[in-house]
């Protein structure tokens, strides 16, 4: 069971990740959340840096998916600038977001990653439905409240699973 809460990857930020690495492994689709994944919960818009990443991920050949629970308001407002596939209240960790995002963007399980800041949302819900998923640390410490309550018990979950790493080098 708590296999099922370990990522395929952890890594500081999205602009850690390794996407040329992503290409090699037949990578197509980029499923990312966007609370404390790619922005704090209340950032409405995009920084600029990230609309570049997105657009250069893009020039590389990937298609984007954002996949959140939150609404559709806050989903669409953030998506303003981007201009990519969005999918709001998803019921994470349930797989029916992911499902539909891989079919919106024509890949099979294996040819996607997720993108999150949770390990019971994101990580566990990309593993349920087969999908590799990257973990990065939440980009701030504000929380909405529920999120508080989990990130205590994630903090255990991300000892173990480096425990595990370290162990298997």
């Amino acid at each position: 069971m708590i296999k099922k809460l370990y990522p395929t990857a952890y890594i500081a930020s999205i602009f850690d990740m390794d996407v040329e690495g992503l290409k090699q492994k037949g990578i197509k689709g980029i499923i990312f959340d966007i609370d404390n994944t790619l922005v704090p919960y209340d950032v409405v818009h995009p920084t600029d840096e990230i609309v570049e990443f997105f657009a250069k991920l893009q020039e590389e050949g990937f298609k984007i998916t954002l996949v959140s629970n939150n609404t559709k308001d806050r989903v669409m407002k953030f998506n303003e600038k981007l201009k990519v596939i969005a999918i709001h209240e998803s019921q994470k960790p349930l797989g029916k977001g992911f499902r539909k995002a891989l079919h919106l963007m024509a890949c099979k399980k294996e040819e996607a990653v997720i993108v999150g800041d949770q390990i019971f949302t994101d990580v566990y819900g990309g593993n349920l439905v087969g999908i590799q998923t990257i973990l990065v640390k939440p980009v701030s410490d504000k929380d909405e409240w529920k999120t508080k309550i989990k990130r205590g018990i994630e903090k255990r979950v991300i000892r173990s699973y480096e425990r595990k790493l370290y162990k298997g080098k």
